[in-house]
């Protein structure tokens, strides 16, 4: 069965750093593109930075040089290290395969980013 399992989020002030962890299972990890998207309050869902399973990362712009994505194929987890936190950035971050696997959404992580 795939699962997706965030951790991480919290509540953090401008310019502060929070780094998700994504665990997953059922999928065979070290040969798919793995994503975190997020979505915030009265949006749509977005993919915010993806890495292919030759360690290439791709960012949106808007978080690109604050947002590092990495993984972990041993343990099959993927992370987001989040620098440089604004306010916009708040949202529930999922992650999950890119493209993704629509029936297979985790319970999101969440990220808050207020003073």
């Amino acid at each position: 069965q795939v699962q997706f399992v965030e951790s991480g989020g919290g509540l953090v002030q401008p310019g502060g750093s929070l780094r998700l962890s994504c665990a997953a299972s059922g999928v065979i990890f070290r040969r798919v593109t793995m994503g975190w998207y997020r979505q915030a309050p009265g949006k749509q869902r977005e993919l915010v930075a993806f890495i292919t399973r030759g360690d290439s990362p791709s960012y949106i712009d808007s978080v690109k040089g604050r947002f590092t994505i990495s993984r972990d194929n041993a343990k099959t987890t993927v992370y987001l290290q989040m620098n440089s936190l604004k306010p916009e950035d708040t949202a529930v971050y999922y992650c999950n395969t890119n493209p993704a696997l629509n029936d297979y959404w985790g319970q999101g992580t969440q990220v808050t980013v207020s003073s």
